[in-house]
């Protein structure tokens, strides 16, 4: 049933009575809901003393924290929010037998979800019993809405109600529609003059606007007349006196004594005709609470609130044309509400689809579909369709009774730590714009609020605003004080007082839901606190991101061109990227309230609304993974371009192509594991046999190749997970190719034997290598010379030759002929396959033999000089090589005369009598002791060469040498001192090889490096080259510094054990440390990068073979370093942007690091080539520099665990100069 009941009517009270005479509320409560907890408890009261009772018996209440009813109990009053929390638990509300929804014209989201599922539930339980009360109401929507349910109309007032209209103008000429507390004051003023009868009852908008008048009225002093304050968060007892007051009263109050309070003895109304409605804006796109005209129905409404015990007086401070103008009905607030709110509170209170509710008003299918996006912007909602689930971020926001925008900031504010910025500027966007702009005053108001503004946010500017206005310097303490610095500043005080309204709603609501707001003084607006400020606002305001296009005009999110909005502190200033919290349309598309951001803070706060995208993806040998270059753009603007990340993560199954087809199949790792050498190895054989046969037919094609690997190693895609998988499997036998997995065709094994691998020449046998590619320069044979033994070599030989292509030859030479000889020797083939068959070596030179062999053969008299003439192709002729050492090529040509010429070949030094005479003197094989006399530093090699003596470790003992420079021989010699110092304590060492074990509990981790034999061996070998390698250069020296080892050697292994151990337990730390970040962090962008990069500092300090780079002084740092690595994971979760600040200060020195290191390389390469190599100096210079970048990053980011020794971004600068300046 719908009950329209008149004010005074008694329905609130008298209605759960009837339904209890009805005899209802016996098997199951009454259940009657009001809007406001002041009602509830008010109507609780007044229904159980007309009953005769004490609260809590047969009627109780039951409010947020409050629950004043008993189990026996028959009526029920509680607020709409608690009946919507029952339907989590109680989908029925089996509870009830009846359900009175009172003040439905209200028509708030609770009341409007109420009656949607009461719709709902009346089909199941068609017993139940619903009553919708209300005093102004559209009786035929609800009766519709109900299936068409009958209608009762209730009257209520006794006496005639008289209404005095007292417009703004009324008052004086300069009063406005700001004045309203003043006028209303004046108007009790007035009615209090006329001293007739009758308690006052004065309507005000909000808490501030009631402090303020009760302030003024007291002032007044009124003849024993109590000033009373009502609003819903007044204390209980407070709200009370309104009944328990004797005598004459002037009740001040919001609307909560429009209809849910009756107050008795109300003569007079004041009506300021005005209210907080909330309303979406739909500019910013957020829910707010301004100040609004109330609808006839409200006003009517409160005019009702007196004539119940006299004639009644309401006293409305606006004109009778405004009153007519204004809407007949307040508009449901699901027609005014962002949707997005509606959707989150609904999908929090499992109500199902908003476009399938049975809502009395409807709201339109786009806003719904907008109200989703909001959300999922938002990261409040995941899902799509019409199946959404909150987020953890969601289950946040539902329950705070604010915008989601809102909810949105303040949570990410809270965990930014600047709450206390955020809801000061959170408060100002629910409100108009405070600062006035009077035209014919434009650029005073400039002046005066320039003084506000802050360079690159119009949001800190109003923060500006703020703290000016409050600050203890102003001195603020009185509401006329406030007046007067409004004034010359073009603010408006009426707003300045909302917006310090809406301020303390919303500390109230963080109070509510727990939410400290830290802290309350002003702090200075550093680049952290000013970036935390900005990403807080980012996470409500997401999709108003802009980047900068030319002049003022941006480029934002989905294709909108938008531009700043001349008003702004951003206007001529072109800052690359900004966020607005509002894109409005005028006569153009404007960006208002707009903030300077920095783009890196998008991935993460955008999440899964981020696009991602990748190209250029390539096996990188160095990072033994497949990277590629990242672009990240959300709402279509790229935020990231060309990021250097790891691939395999994001498309593996492209990644896993790239790494079998460029890692394995092209054999392009840095350290080929077992297998893939195995692979490699046999490859290079079956290719050697095409390059040989000069045919394509026999090895499989590299796809064939790569699918081996693919079946064998599916989803695997980097090397770690290469390693992984063989660890698994405990053998890598699967791997490994046999000659059939790469061969299509067997060539004949006779065919091959006519391609050697080496060639004979007298006593000597030369390599022979040999590639079939038509037209390139190295096309064919080619015979290898070492530099030296070319003067040895008969060019007649060289005519023969290989025996493969001999018939071929043969061919190819008889063609080659005059026609005039060719004739003689046709059919060619036939003629060919003679010669090959038949002819014998009887002259050194292949032209005479043949010669002389088809004059007698064939009766052809070609002379041999001919033969040497024919034109034959530049594969079939023996291309001769002269190689260095190593195997380079030094000079190569198919002439071999070409190479004899002088000064085609470089000079060798151990080619020449003097090196060999010298090498004769000094060297000698096999030494097992220091047998000989010292060894100087150099000795001259007859007039131009110097020679550099030193040890080499050999089969047995070692060898003196001599060596072409001085880095090459002091490298040799310190092996060699260790091999003979090693020899010296062999039993010793012997002991020490089982004295330096890894541990039982260290075996896992021991994996990480080889496993626990290459770690023993490591430790054993770092050992020896610690005490053994030392660059002794006589026997005195040797004996004297053998006698101090014995101490140092045990002393150091048991340091060196130790420190292993300790680099064990940092490293496995670390890596959990990393571990629980990827985990807890989810989908960060930021996370996972941070991560990336403590990994890849893990990984450079702790290789696997780190036993092999670091001395055991070295080695007793590495933990500490790693302790700085684990601080400062710890720390940049919690912080990104500060770690990456850090970052920043670290990298241009790691840039330079790699730089040298790289330049480093190249003059290993260049040495290779006989180029000057980089000096030991200069890679001591590296070296320490090396150590002096991470004794900085443990400045940075630990610097409680202190440095080895002072460092400074000063001092790297002056090492880098160090090493430049020794490189020239």
């Amino acid at each position: 049933v719908v009950i329209a009941g008149e004010t005074g009517s008694g329905k609130t009270t008298q209605i759960p009575k009837m339904c209890l005479e009805a005899g209802l509320g016996i098997e199951a409560k009454i259940g009657c809901t009001q809007p406001r907890r002041i009602a509830a408890i008010t109507i609780a009261h007044r229904i159980a003393e007309e009953l005769g009772e004490t609260l809590g018996r047969s009627v109780g209440y039951k409010i947020r924290f409050q629950d004043r009813t008993a189990r026996e109990g028959y009526i029920k009053i509680m607020t709409d929010g608690m009946l919507l929390a029952e339907t989590q638990s109680d989908h029925s509300l089996t509870e009830y037998d009846t359900l009175i929804i009172d003040e439905a014209h209200e028509r708030s989201l609770n009341i409007d979800f109420l009656l949607g599922i009461v719709r709902t539930l009346l089909d199941a339980r068609p017993e139940l019993k619903v009553v919708i009360t209300s005093a102004t109401l559209d009786t035929e929507k609800f009766s519709e809405a109900f299936g068409r349910a009958p209608v009762i109309h209730v009257g209520g007032r006794m006496y005639p109600v008289e209404v005095e209209y007292m417009p703004p103008e009324s008052f004086s000429r300069d009063a406005d529609e700001g004045d309203y507390v003043d006028m209303a004051v004046r108007a009790v003023d007035k009615l209090k003059s006329r001293r007739q009868g009758g308690d006052i009852l004065v309507f005000m908008p909000t808490e501030q606007d009631i402090l303020e008048t009760c302030e003024k009225l007291e002032g007044k002093h009124f003849a024993a007349t109590a000033i009373l304050p009502l609003y819903a968060r007044l204390p209980a007892a407070q709200q009370g006196r309104v009944y328990s007051v004797s005598g004459p009263k002037i009740v001040v109050a919001t609307n909560v004594a429009e209809t849910s309070l009756t107050i008795p003895g109300i003569g007079y109304v004041v009506d300021t005709g005005l209210a907080r409605i909330s309303q979406y804006q739909p500019g910013t796109r957020i829910n707010s609470l301004p100040i609004s005209p109330i609808s006839r129905a409200s006003a009517d409404q409160r005019k009702g609130r007196c004539g119940r015990v006299q004639e009644g007086l309401c006293v409305r401070l606006y004109s009778e044309e405004d009153y007519e103008a204004r809407p007949e009905y307040t508009a449901p607030e699901i027609l005014r509400s962002n949707l997005a709110e509606v959707i989150l509170r609904m999908v929090y209170l499992r109500l199902g689809d908003p476009a399938q509710f049975p809502f009395v008003d409807r709201p339109h299918p786009r806003i719904i579909k907008d109200g989703y996006e909001t959300l999922l912007e938002l990261g409040a909602i995941t899902g799509s369709g019409r199946e959404y689930d909150l987020t953890p971020l969601g289950l946040r926001m539902a329950p705070m009774p604010l915008d989601p925008r809102i909810s949105r900031m303040i949570i990410e504010a809270d965990k930014e730590g600047c709450l206390r910025e955020v809801a000061v500027i959170a408060s100002a966007l629910s409100i108009r714009d405070p600062r006035e702009r009077p035209p014919d005053k434009a650029s005073l108001a400039d002046q005066a609020q320039a003084a506000f503004a802050h360079p690159d946010s119009d949001f800190l500017t109003l923060l500006n605003i703020w703290d000016r206005f409050h600050s203890p310097a102003e001195n603020l303490t009185s509401k006329s004080k406030q007046r007067k610095y409004c004034e010359p500043h073009f603010l408006s005080y009426a707003r300045m007082r909302e917006w310090g309204f809406v301020h303390d709603q919303i500390l109230s609501i963080l109070k509510e839901q727990g939410i400290s707001p830290g802290r309350t003084e002003r702090a200075e607006m550093s680049p952290a606190l000013y970036a935390g400020t900005h990403r807080s606002i980012l996470g409500g305001f997401l999709s108003n991101i802009a980047v900068h296009k030319e002049k003022n005009i941006y480029q934002a999110a989905k294709g909108r061109e938008v531009m700043i909005f001349p008003g702004s502190t951003l206007f001529h200033k072109s800052r690359p990227w900004i966020v607005a919290a509002e894109v409005v349309r005028t006569s153009r598309l404007f960006a208002r309230m707009a903030a300077k951001i920095d783009p890196a803070w998008l991935e993460d706060l955008g999440g899964d609304l981020c696009r991602y995208s990748y190209s250029e993806p390539r096996w990188d040998r160095d990072r033994s993974e497949v990277r590629a270059k990242e672009r990240v753009s959300l709402f279509g603007l790229e935020v990231i371009t060309d990021r250097d990340v790891a691939f395999g993560p994001k498309n593996p199954e492209e990644a896993h192509r790239i790494f079998v087809n460029e890692a394995l199949v092209e054999g392009e790792i840095k350290e080929p594991p077992p297998f893939l050498r195995h692979n490699l190895d046999l490859q290079k054989k079956v290719l050697e046999m095409e390059e040989k046969l000069r045919r394509r037919d026999i090895m499989v094609a590299e796809a064939a190749v790569a699918d081996f690997y693919s079946r064998r190693l599916a989803a695997v895609y980097d090397l770690r997970g290469l390693e992984k998988r063989i660890r698994q499997a405990g053998t890598d036998d699967s791997l490994r190719m046999s000659e059939k997995d790469l061969v299509l065709i067997s060539p004949d094994e006779a065919e091959l034997q006519g391609f050697p691998d080496e060639f004979s020449l007298g006593e000597k046998r030369f390599a022979v290598s040999y590639k079939f590619s038509p037209g390139v320069e190295d096309d064919g044979a080619t015979l290898r010379i070492p530099f030296g033994q070319i003067a040895a070599i008969p060019s007649e030989a060289l005519e023969w030759g290989v025996p493969g292509q001999f018939k071929q030859k043969i061919t190819a030479l008889i063609k080659g002929l005059p026609k005039s000889d060719r004739k003689q020797l046709m059919p060619f083939a036939e003629t060919a396959e003679t010669i090959a068959r038949e002819m014998r070596l009887t002259d050194p030179s292949l032209y005479e033999t043949l010669a002389k062999f088809v004059k007698k053969r064939f009766d052809a008299d070609i002379p041999a000089s001919k033969w040497a003439s024919a034109d034959i192709p530049g594969h079939l002729k023996m291309r001769v090589a002269v190689v260095d050492p190593e195997g380079r090529e030094l000079a190569a040509s198919r002439n071999i005369e070409v190479l004899r010429r002088a000064g085609a070949v470089p000079f060798v030094p151990e080619q020449s009598a003097d090196w060999k005479t010298a090498c004769a003197k000094w060297e000698k094989d096999g030494r097992e002791s220091w047998d000989f006399g010292p060894l100087p530093e150099s000795v001259p090699v007859g007039m131009f060469m110097t020679a550099y003596p030193g040890l080499e470790p050999g089969e047995k003992g070692v060898n003196l040498r001599l060596f072409k420079t001085q880095e090459e021989a002091l490298a040799s010699h310190l092996k060699g001192v260790e091999a003979l110092l090693a020899a010296k304590f062999a039993k010793d060492v012997d002991f020490l090889r089982r004295y330096l074990v890894v541990f039982e509990e260290y075996g896992k981790t021991a994996l990480y490096f080889g496993g626990k034999d290459a770690v023993e061996k490591g430790m054993l070998e770092n050992i020896q080259r610690e005490i053994f390698r030392k660059n002794l250069r006589s026997r005195e020296e040797f004996d004297s510094y053998a006698e101090t080892v014995m101490r140092s050697l045990f002393e150091k292994s048991h340091a060196l054990r130790e420190a292993v151990f300790k680099i064990f337990d940092a490293d496995q730390e670390t890596r959990r440390a990393i571990q629980q970040v990827e985990q807890s962090a989810g989908s960060s962008r930021a996370a996972a990068a941070l991560c990336q990069e403590i990994n890849e500092g893990l990984e450079a300090l702790v290789p696997k073979k780190f036993l092999d780079l670091y001395s055991l002084e070295r080695l007793i740092h590495i933990p500490r370093y790693l302790e700085a690595l684990r601080m400062r994971l710890a720390r940049g979760k919690v912080d990104y942007e500060k770690d990456r600040k850090k970052a920043e200060q670290v990298r241009p020195f790691v840039d330079a690091l790699k730089r040298i290191e790289h330049e480093d390389l190249a003059e290993k390469g260049r040495s290779r080539q006989k180029a000057p190599a980089a000096s030991p100096e200069r890679r001591k210079l590296i070296d320490e520099y090396r150590w002096m970048v991470e004794e900085f990053k443990v400045s940075l980011f630990a610097p409680e665990l202190k440095t080895a020794f002072p460092i400074s971004p000063k001092r790297l600068a002056v090492k880098i100069r160090e090493i430049e300046a020794d490189e020239m």
